[in-house]
């Protein structure tokens, strides 16, 4: 259940992963925001090249575990969206996705959303592979690497809370 120790682990930052959208009317709801829908849509991509980088293999999304919308996105904004692999289990992978809106004219940012997703990699017949160790460096990645077992332990404990409620 835990890591792949028979391949060679990988740094975090290998996986680190960025990319930008700019905010176009077709992305908006009728006030002129982001659609909900739209952000997790980009925070999708976003955390899967994280875990192609990472497994260097095709990946597949198995949940969108968290998401907490922080502030509201207008049309014209620049999205950024920054993304890394956590910790990586046997077959699956943690991403954290942070979001952020970028002010080209007074040159700020501001953080406006964040989601945790998992990844499982998986060859051309959608068969699961394993995935590196991650290996993680600074005191920040660390610490997102002991909280997403943490995370995985919640998610296996709700699961098992439904299938005895669903039992007959």
């Amino acid at each position: 259940m835990e890591q792949n120790k028979s391949l060679p682990g990988r740094r975090v930052r290998e996986s680190h992963s960025e990319m930008s959208e700019v905010v176009l009317p077709n992305d908006a709801n009728p006030l002129g925001s982001l659609l909900g829908g739209r952000l997790m849509h980009f925070i999708d991509i976003a955390g899967a090249m994280a875990a192609h980088r990472h497994a260097r293999a095709y990946v597949v999304t198995a949940s969108m575990d968290h998401i907490d919308f922080l502030a509201p996105v207008h049309v014209g904004d620049l999205l950024i969206l920054k993304s890394s692999v956590n910790r990586a289990f046997r077959t699956s992978m943690e991403v954290g996705v942070k979001c952020f809106v970028e002010n080209y004219i007074s040159s700020t940012t501001r953080h406006i959303a964040s989601a945790f997703l998992t990844f499982v990699a998986v060859d051309r017949n959608g068969h699961r592979i394993p995935v590196p160790p991650v290996i993680p460096e600074t005191d920040e990645e660390k610490r997102r690497y002991d909280d997403a077992l943490r995370r995985r332990q919640n998610r296996e404990q709700e699961r098992n809370r439904q299938k005895e409620f669903r039992a007959p």
